[in-house]
């Protein structure tokens, strides 16, 4: 009985449940680094916290965390974002603005593992960003 109880007070505690969220971040096949990547929660999302966010390391590699929670991501969409500077660097302005990037998501209940943003780059001939699990 006592299990339950604390069981039951720490599902009510507001916190919301988390699951992996972790990819790279690619231009021209290569990672992207000196920056940072963040998920932004679309309006229908029923957790509207802060937005999960993860500096690039050196291989552009990601690992989301939402502050103060810890490592991961509520299940729902999201518009991912680049770190103005980053995008300013890269030409690409708009990947750090929410209601323009064109970088959108959904992360399920197993968590999103491995996912590949792949940037637009002029030597590479893309047209926009690909997102690969």
């Amino acid at each position: 009985m006592f299990v339950c109880v604390t069981v039951s007070v720490g599902c009510d505690d507001g916190r919301p449940v988390l699951v992996e969220a972790s990819g790279r971040v690619l231009l021209q096949g290569q990672g992207v680094t000196a920056g940072s990547v963040t998920f932004h929660p679309d309006s229908g999302n029923e957790f509207q916290g802060d937005s999960p966010s993860s500096q690039l390391q050196l291989d552009g590699s990601f690992r989301m965390k939402t502050f103060p929670w810890g490592e991961g991501v509520a299940v729902g969409r999201y518009r991912a974002t680049l770190s103005a500077q980053l995008a300013a660097r890269l030409g690409l302005p708009e990947y750090a603005d929410p209601a323009k990037s064109p970088l959108q998501l959904e992360v399920t209940l197993e968590g999103l593992r491995g996912y590949v943003i792949e940037l637009p780059g002029a030597a590479g001939g893309q047209s926009g960003p690909t997102g690969k699990p």
